[in-house]
């Protein structure tokens, strides 16, 4: 029963951009999401990547941690979210003596990796509440 999170803040790619990264591998198998982005064309996927490898390595060392057996198999990712950063804004010379502004959007990422029995015991609190 282990339940990771890594979070990585300030990347420099566009919260839309990669949000569409981050929707090729919501619930998959943790392995078979770093296949995807390893070979997923976009910019964003290789801080995905990465983020993805750090809550496997996260899960491990709390497994590690706790005394229990972690097999990185079971991982699968529960949650996955875009949140928008800081904007950064630049100006650009224009014509006549114009400015243009330019915004640079960052992003916040946040990766969450679960095994089963993390979330069918989550699922069935959920279903308790729900009965009351």
């Amino acid at each position: 029963m282990v339940e990771s999170i890594a979070r990585v803040r300030h990347i420099r790619v566009t919260p839309q951009k990669a949000r569409r990264v981050v929707a090729l591998i919501k619930g998959k198998q943790a392995q078979e999401a770093l296949a995807i982005l390893k070979f997923a064309p976009q910019s964003a996927s290789e801080p995905i990547y990465k983020l993805v490898a750090s809550a496997m390595a996260n899960a491990q060392v709390k497994a590690d941690r706790d005394g229990e057996y972690l097999d990185e198999q079971d991982l699968y990712v529960a949650n996955a979210y875009v949140d928008e950063g800081t904007t950064l804004k630049r100006f650009r010379p224009r014509a006549q003596g114009r400015a243009f502004q330019i915004k640079k959007r960052t992003s916040h990422i946040t990766v969450v990796l679960s095994t089963p029995e993390v979330a069918a015991a989550a699922e069935g609190d959920s279903k308790k509440k729900a009965s009351k």
